[in-house]
């Protein structure tokens, strides 16, 4: 995130800029060049769901994790990615945006929507996972319940170790002291195993308790679109058809 992006939403815990000139939102800040870039900034926040500015209103709020003011939805922070194979993406406390969910897509976790967070999954490893009946692909997001660190046998978790998050299936070896983490899918990845005693360097940072789908419609949408430029062309060599839908 920008230095000026920080600077703002820093600002906005302890003041209400609603009605700030934009040059006088610059001076809180120390950045006193021009008015535009405090507004490209605010927009930017506004765009990745951090603040709402109502214009007809004249107010910028800061939005926080729970039930939201504007519209009555949930707005979960996103705190950034998970490996569903090999573990190379870090997920930290730095909120890139919110999900925006309403109460019945969270069901019985909607009284505990401020334990939840949510991070984006990369990878297709655990495209055989079920949770809530939904496998966990590539560019899904997952919620997962930040206070629920003792999960039952079979639970997908996230798991971080090393600082290093991803998402697995988990399994509780008593006999061999140690827990299991398996991936799901048609790829041959090995488990991860870590022994009870080395526990300290492993940390459950919840339960995946939904998956939320990206949606399948924006290729049909480009599809559509596609085949719309396609016929308003007109007749075409199959070198040109193939040029336009690669595109």
């Amino acid at each position: 995130m920008h230095e000026v992006q920080q600077k703002l939403l820093k600002l906005m815990d302890t003041q209400n800029i609603s009605g700030f000139a934009l040059r006088d939102i610059g001076k809180e800040i120390n950045e006193t060049g021009s008015p535009q870039k405090i507004k490209h900034h605010l927009d930017q926040l506004a765009k990745k769901g951090l603040i709402v500015i109502d214009k007809k209103k004249n107010k910028i709020k800061k939005v926080n994790a729970g039930v939201d003011d504007f519209g009555g939805l949930i707005s979960l922070p996103i705190l950034g990615s998970a490996n569903c194979g090999v573990a190379a993406c870090f997920a930290g406390d730095h909120i890139e945006g919110y999900l925006k969910v309403s109460k019945n897509i969270l069901g019985n976790f909607f009284n505990k929507a401020k334990d939840l967070f949510v991070l984006r999954a990369v990878g297709s490893s655990m495209n055989r996972a079920r949770v809530s009946g939904n496998s966990i692909e590539d560019g899904d997001y997952v919620i997962v319940d930040r206070e629920s660190i003792s999960p039952e046998d079979g639970s997908y978790v996230v798991s971080v170790i090393g600082g290093v998050a991803n998402i697995k299936k988990m399994y509780k070896d008593k006999t061999n002291q140690q827990i299991v983490l398996v991936s799901e899918s048609n790829q041959d990845l090995p488990p991860i195993y870590i022994h009870f005693q080395d526990l300290n360097d492993y940390m459950i940072a919840g339960q995946v308790i939904r998956v939320m789908k990206k949606p399948d419609e924006l290729t049909s949408f480009r599809d559509a679109a596609a085949s719309d430029t396609l016929k308003a062309l007109g007749p075409m060599t199959k070198e040109e058809h193939d040029y336009y839908m690669n595109l």
